[in-house]
């Protein structure tokens, strides 16, 4: 979305007038006996002739200005129990936001991943609210059409209860209306069923369990 500016400087063209004397003889004073001495008269003409030089400098070629998208940082420190880890958030311009997960202390298996609403975490991961929804849409997968904003789907943790992942979504912006600066991220218990369990928690949570960890996103230098 880069946007390229072109300023343009026209200067404005000059009329040179040049200026020509020209020797007009004097009419001889037959009553005098002096000696006969000439006189001219200035007679101006105007020419449309143009000079052989500039006495102006020739205006620089206009130079195009570049808008260079801008770029935003942002992470999460996750605090649990016993579970714990960081979220690092990246994006450049309007494009797709970049989300680098590792999560420590687990069990292994999968866990549901989201995005909730809030940031406020006074009564624990609880006071986060429900998974950031902007557009009032049901649960659903990362890739469904539809789906909550917040829908990161699920992390695996190995037999070590490390779970690392990258995520690539484009509903998750650093900047604007929607903006996920302030919000929490949130480590479930189970795996989420993405909307598809047939639990009466499958389309509002995907049935992902208790909330084991959380943490609020705050944008950071890049």
């Amino acid at each position: 979305m880069a946007a390229h500016t072109v300023l343009s400087s026209v200067s404005a063209a000059r009329t040179i007038h040049h200026f020509f004397l020209f020797p007009v003889p004097s009419r001889p004073n037959n009553s005098s006996s002096l000696p006969l001495h000439s006189s001219f008269q200035g007679d101006a003409l105007k020419t449309g002739v143009r000079p052989l030089f500039s006495l102006s400098a020739p205006a620089a070629a206009p130079k195009p200005l570049t808008v260079v998208a801008s770029s935003e940082k942002a992470v999460a420190v996750l605090k649990g129990t016993s579970v714990e880890g960081v979220v690092t958030l990246t994006q450049e311009g309007d494009g797709p936001t970049t989300v680098e997960v590792r999560v420590t202390g687990l069990t292994p298996g999968k866990h549901g991943f989201h995005l909730h609403e809030f940031g406020d975490t006074t009564n624990g991961c609880i006071s986060t609210g429900a998974h950031f929804n902007p557009n009032g849409l049901t649960h659903g997968a990362p890739e469904d059409e539809v789906r909550h904003a917040g829908d990161l789907g699920k992390i695996v943790a190995n037999a070590e209860g490390v779970a690392e992942v990258t995520i690539v979504d484009a509903l998750i912006p650093l900047s604007g209306t929607d903006s996920v600066i302030g919000r929490a991220f949130v480590v479930h218990e189970l795996e989420d069923d993405l909307g598809k369990g047939g639990h009466e928690l499958s389309l509002s949570t995907g049935n992902a369990g208790g909330r084991l960890a959380c943490g609020v996103v705050g944008l950071t230098p890049l």
